[in-house]
């Protein structure tokens, strides 16, 4: 069992930056590959990064590359997604999420079973 625990969202205005950290505990963080997901109003939940368990490879959504970067820092148990020149359509609520996917990393959400409790993230324009 693994409990993932967010922070850092909020409201900021279009061009502006945001870090979310997604705090993990409970059993050896490096152990799993991290998504983050994000869902918009009446929309489904979409992958916007992944990130392997040494943090050597990793995905981004074509809406996000160049502009968001995950890192990840297993000491602290602790994966990072940071948000540079966000758009208002990046407003949404924003989840990571834990795999034990045998791969490098996954984006397909059936293969995560842990998952934060969400943090919003509203970009005005």
């Amino acid at each position: 069992q693994v409990q993932l625990v967010e922070s850092g969202g909020g409201l900021v205005q279009a061009g502006g930056s945001l870090r979310l950290s997604c705090a993990a505990s409970g059993r050896t963080f490096s152990n799993y590959v991290m998504g983050w997901f994000r869902q918009a109003p009446g929309k489904e939940r979409d992958i916007v990064a992944a990130i392997s368990r040494s943090g050597g490879s990793t995905y981004y959504a074509d809406s996000v590359k160049g502009r968001f970067t995950t890192s990840r820092d297993n000491a602290k148990n602790t994966v990072y997604l940071q948000m540079n020149n966000l758009k208002a359509e990046d407003t949404a609520v924003y989840y990571c999420a834990a795999s034990r996917y045998g791969g490098g990393y996954t984006i397909a959400p059936s293969q995560y079973a842990y998952w934060g409790q969400g943090s919003q993230v509203t970009v005005s324009s």
